[in-house]
């Protein structure tokens, strides 16, 4: 038996989600309408494009099922965790990575990837 893949979101590059077997994968999300900003405001907006994502594949952060971070100053992971601390769900603390890295733009601090299981029946 075979599941379609649905993808939305879906540009020249890479689509925002991917869900397959009650999975949702989503792109690595990154601060594109706040660059520059601090570590706090970048968060807050990628944590926000990861609810709203998750929420149109009928998902939640409660269902994530492995976080990947990737930070281009580990210095700033304290005032990042703040910011995750106050937005993850308690009881649902997700399996999760945190790394330093090159971004591809200078002016992303964070870039967040995400694996959640679908909860509602699609």
């Amino acid at each position: 038996m075979t599941s379609s893949i649905d993808r939305r979101h879906v540009g020249a590059r890479l689509s925002e989600t991917a869900i397959y077997n009650g999975t949702v994968y989503l792109a690595g999300q990154i601060p594109e309408n706040s660059p520059g900003a601090d570590i706090t405001t970048q968060t807050r907006e990628v944590l926000g494009h990861i609810d709203r994502l998750l929420a149109e594949a009928g998902s939640s952060k409660q269902s994530i099922l492995q976080c990947q971070i990737f930070l281009t100053d580990v210095t700033e992971i304290g005032a990042m965790n703040a910011v995750w601390d106050a937005w993850v769900a308690p009881g649902h603390t997700p399996p999760r990575a945190t790394v330093q890295a090159l971004l591809a733009n200078p002016a992303y601090r964070i870039e967040v990837v995400v694996v959640a299981a679908v909860e509602t029946a699609r």
